[in-house]
């Protein structure tokens, strides 16, 4: 019995130890990863303005096209005008004689 109760407190004994060892290690691996978290967060922190800059630059670049596009547009709406007028200058031009000339005629007595 007495051998017995030895085994046991041995065990015990050793149990003990092993659950020691697994808390340690679990507060090794919490205090590690708690570690890498805050390195992460120091490297996120850090790239932040490097992020924001390639944002506002792209952001500026589609600002550009869109002006460029726009700016296209207008000329041609512009030059689709101009074209119209030239086209329509002699007509309205006789147009506006004829009136001048009708206006002259007829307060004529």
């Amino acid at each position: 019995m007495d051998d017995t109760l030895q085994r046991l407190l041995a065990t015990e004994s050793a149990a003990s130890e092993l659950v020691e060892k697994a808390q340690a290690e679990s507060e090794r691996l919490v205090q590690a990863t708690l570690h890498e978290a805050r390195q992460q967060e120091q490297r996120f922190e850090a790239r932040a303005p490097e992020l924001h800059a390639a944002f506002l630059e792209k952001s500026e670049q589609r600002a550009s096209q869109t002006v460029a596009e726009m700016e296209r547009r207008f000329q041609e709406r512009l030059n689709q005008l101009r074209d119209a007028a030239e086209t329509h200058e002699e007509t309205a031009v006789e147009a506006g004689f004829r009136a001048l000339l009708g206006q002259d005629n007829a307060g004529k007595p």
